[in-house]
């Protein structure tokens, strides 16, 4: 071992694995090094060495994190370590030292600084990058790509992993572009994990045999599952088909009836199973009893995990003692000390306190930052027992447990029921067992009704979680990486990425698979071969014919409903339009499903007081308005007077302006029936057509023409594929080149405006700034309108009919949303996928907050959970900082800041060091 190693080793009050060893070996060497070991494995102190690299030789290191919590973290233990005059903190809200010899960031902060060439780069010789597997994240992960993809090849990179399954594909591209690059990867939990299921209450092993140990991978018991787990299983199956027999009993749906998943994992079976899952109480108890605390609970809602801490409280189950009480309420009283009383009792603290003192707690999104901070403290401390959590702690927080609970197998993506994936499994698991406090550590699974114990069994036995880039070029991208490199270095730079290089091996087997359809298509056309002339080309003039019968009508309905869709984007609510069978028809509402590529909606009240709900394969053409009249803030559907008066103000308009009834049938195709026609003749003509075998060669012809366009398909995937990145650049520079951002392949000076608005929506947010949509807006005004190109509704959660604060703001709603519409034409026009459209459901809480209301007030308004409501106030407040900078001096830049700083009050500001 050399000897900075062996220095560095002696830091720690324990021996080093030999993979941490051989990790340092490797970073000491001069190599860059990726390290993939299980959740809790200890690969930060791979990290932490290349920082004591940095401080011992002189140089910088950067240490990145997804997060801001997770830095925070990191923060405080290299402080620790090396005092606060050498580290320092950058996350967007807080700077912290920030020339310092080792500074904590979030990894789009060290991606803004590449871009902007900040001089903080100097001397820098180390990059970590912890849950570098963030890269696989959908919104976040091409971040991670463009800092690997751009720093300079004298920085040594760490990138630290959860255990993927193609680490070593990432290894090779990770040399591809950074050169020498160590891979280590271990299968080994320091603290060895066992499995079991709360069943009939009681805790029962997952697997029987011989106890696990750290070195046994997951799926050498795979085969083992629990004979008593099956038996418990069996009797379950037999009560059903005994219940089955009692028609009272029958429920008419099968296992998967209820939408919860494949059924699987239970809780989508039979409704009159025996038994139900043990409450939450019970199952604290049951772990307290066991010696299984501290524990993690976690549960795949925000919701349940607030009424499971009711249920322990409620339960009377104190899982602390006196010290440990006080100690945990001091902790929290320490944290909130910067807010009001009023403030606090909004926030419901006493009841959380109350809770947290008798050692149970939530953990979730939803939290305020500062309670989220609360309950991590004092989790560390080992005086907080219990916490229930979504699964967004096991992303990177540590809080180490010596058991974690699932509650259940399922959960919800957004859109359905579905099962966790083994690397979801492994990942929340992966808490379970605190090295130098356990010996081991625990993963209980609830028992559900259905469940199958061989498919969790399963599911432990598997380490599944391939890592899949989803860089892609954004506007923004495009015009830093321009301003960077050059329009055809950044071209180059896109071929270099990790998409790209999986993308190159998926076309390598894609050719392999076209070779072979070839072998097919040349042996099925000898059995084809007509002595009366070429049947090919007679089978294609048939293929033709039955094309263009089963597909005109169909390209005719989607080409239609593309532009009725296009029409509702349109739509604002109180437009009015013509409806086919109700007539004039007033516009009440106006939205997209939650899918980025599902079809929009529109909402309408007819004269007739009839409600519908439309989507574009509704209304046979697109809905032109022929004027507008106001729909009161306070409008109700359940109100009959409401309806009248907004009825009655449609009958005045309509009547003022004489509309005449539009025209929205679409003409047939006759072209296409003259076309078919024409085929037809050309059949009877063939002389294959008169063939006695006739329908045989058909047969096999049908073979080639499917063996042919499978391959053709594959041909034109593997060209599409080979380009995608480069064709994906190429149509986003042409629609900044329309838009005048570009001149040539360089910058314009709207270009470089651009490259500092880092917004999903970033096109849209330069665009208004160019038209000045913002302009006469005053801080509150502004701070709502810019809510919009941020905010992202949740519709079962969030208010029916949110409007914007007054007359000016929705002005320049209305024109934000019109060059909203602009872009995606011209996006759709180069073949771009059009962002997302502007949702105001945060809109008149941003006015609200920025106009210095109570936080009572606002909250009662939005009906968000106080963490919510923080977090896309700052969200606000770091677009308005971007806009700021976006614009240059003037007067959007002065109110910009205003906004901003009167948002950062109260909650938002004391959780700016908790976040």
């Amino acid at each position: 071992m050399p000897a900075e190693v062996a220095e560095f080793a002696s830091l720690y009050p324990y021996r080093l694995d030999d993979y941490q060893v051989e990790s340092c070996v490797e970073l000491a060497a001069g190599r860059g090094v990726l390290v993939a070991a299980p959740t809790g494995a200890g690969k930060t102190v791979v990290g932490e060495f290349a920082v004591h690299l940095a401080v011992t030789s002189g140089r910088k290191c950067f240490y990145t994190t997804p997060i801001k919590a997770l830095s925070n973290q990191k923060y405080h233990d290299l402080v620790e370590r090396y005092g606060s005059d050498r580290v320092g903190l950058l996350t967007g809200d807080m700077t912290v030292n920030s020339e310092a010899q080792v500074v904590v960031m979030t990894t789009e902060v060290l991606r803004n600084m590449i871009y902007a060439g900040s001089p903080t780069l100097g001397n820098l010789g180390y990059v970590v990058m912890d849950e570098v597997h963030y890269l696989s994240d959908r919104f976040r992960g091409a971040v991670w790509e463009e800092v690997i993809l751009s720093l300079a090849d004298s920085v040594s990179l760490v990138a630290l992993s959860a255990t993927v399954s193609n680490v070593e594909d990432f290894g090779d591209w990770l040399r591809t572009v950074r050169g020498e690059f160590a891979v280590v990867v271990s299968e080994r939990r320091p603290v060895p994990l066992y499995q079991h299921v709360l069943a009939e209450r009681r805790l029962v092993d997952l697997f029987e045999g011989v106890a696990p140990t750290a070195q046994e991978r997951p799926a050498d018991r795979a085969a083992r599952v629990n004979r008593e787990l099956l038996q418990i299983s069996k009797g379950e199956a037999t009560r059903v088909r005994d219940d089955a027999r009692n028609p009272r009993g029958r429920s008419g749906r099968g296992r998967t009836g209820h939408g919860r998943g494949s059924g699987q994992y239970g809780g989508a079976a039979h409704p009159r199973f025996a038994g139900r899952p043990a409450g939450r109480g019970e199952v604290a108890i049951v772990l307290e009893r066991a010696n299984l605390l501290p524990a993690i609970y976690f549960i795949f809602s925000r919701v349940g995990c607030d009424a499971a801490v009711r249920q322990v409280v409620d339960g009377g189950i104190r899982l602390t003692n006196r010290a440990e009480a006080e100690l945990l309420g001091d902790i929290a009283d320490r944290h909130v000390a910067g807010l009001g009383a009023a403030d606090l009792r909004v926030l419901g603290y006493e009841d959380f306190r109350h809770a947290l003192t008798m050692g149970v707690a939530a953990h979730h999104a939803g939290q305020l930052p500062t309670f989220k901070a609360i309950v991590e403290e004092g989790f560390s401390t080992g005086a907080l027992k219990l916490v229930f959590a979504t699964e967004t702690l096991a992303l990177g927080i540590n809080m180490p447990a010596r058991t974690v609970v699932l509650d259940k197998l399922v959960k919800y993506n957004g859109e359905a029921h579905v099962d966790i994936t083994p690397g979801e499994y492994t990942q929340l698991t992966g808490r379970a067992g605190r090295r130098g406090i356990d010996v081991e550590g625990h993963a209980v699974v609830l028992w559900q009704p259905g469940m199958d114990p061989r498919a969790v069994a399963g599911l432990a036995s598997r380490r599944t979680y391939p890592l899949r880039s989803s860089f892609a070029p954004t506007y923004n991208m495009a015009v830093n990486l321009m301003a960077t490199l050059g329009r055809e270095r950044a071209r180059d730079l896109l071929d270099e990425s990790f998409a790209q290089f999986q993308t190159d091996r998926s076309v390598v087997q894609a050719t392999r698979a076209e070779r072979g359809l070839q072998l097919d298509i040349a042996s099925a056309r000898e059995a084809a071969e007509c002595h009366l002339g070429d049947f090919m080309e007679y089978a294609r003039l048939r293929d033709e014919v039955t094309r263009l019968e089963s597909t005109s009508a169909k390209a005719r309905k989607r080409e239609r409903t593309e532009d009725v869709g296009d029409s509702f984007t349109r739509l604002m609510a109180g437009d009015l339009v013509h409806l086919p069978r109700q007539g004039w028809s007033v516009v009440l509402r106006v939205g997209q499903k939650s899918s980025r590529d599902a079809q929009p909606w529109v909402q309408t009240i007819s004269a007739d007081h009839t409600v519908l709900k439309l989507q574009p394969y509704d209304v046979p053409g697109p809905l032109h308005p022929v004027g507008r009249v106001r729909v009161p803030r306070d409008f109700s559907l359940k109100d009959r007077r409401s309806r009248r008066a907004l009825l009655t103000a449609m009958s005045d308009k309509l009547e003022a302006v004489s509309p005449d009834v539009p025209d929205t049938a679409f003409p047939s195709d006759e072209a296409v029936v003259e076309q078919i026609a024409g085929l037809r003749r050309q059949l009877k003509a063939h002389p294959c057509h008169a063939c006695p075998d006739r329908e045989a060669h058909a047969v096999h012809a049908a073979a080639i023409l499917r063996l042919e366009r499978e391959a053709a398909r594959i041909e034109a995937q593997v060209t599409g594929r080979a380009n995608s990145l480069a064709v994906q650049f190429d149509r986003v520079t042409a629609v900044l080149g329309e838009l005048g951002y570009l001149d040539g392949g360089e910058l314009t000076d709207a270009g470089r405006m651009l490259r500092r608005i880092y917004n999903e929506l970033d096109l849209v947010a330069a665009e208004c700034i160019r038209r000045d949509v913002f302009a006469g807006l005053d801080p509150a005004q502004l701070a709502a309108v810019v809510s919009s190109l941020v905010y992202e509704s949740r519709p079962s959660r969030d208010a029916a009919h949110p409007r914007m604060p007054d007359a000016l703001s929705e002005r320049a709603q209305s024109d934000l949303r019109s060059v909203w519409r602009d872009v995606g034409q011209l996006e759709r026009h180069h073949k771009r996928d059009r962002g997302r459209e502007p949702d105001i459901g945060f809109a008149e809480a941003a006015w609200r907050w920025a106009s210095g209301q109570e936080l009572a007030k606002v909250l009662a308004l939005t009906g968000l959970s106080a963490g919510d409501f923080v977090r896309w106030v700052r969200q606000v407040v770091d677009l308005l900082g971007q806009l700021a900078n976006a614009a240059g001096p003037g007067d959007l830049r002065r109110t910009c800041h205003t906004a901003a700083d009167a948002m950062r009050r109260g909650v938002v500001s004391t959780d700016l060091s908790e976040d």
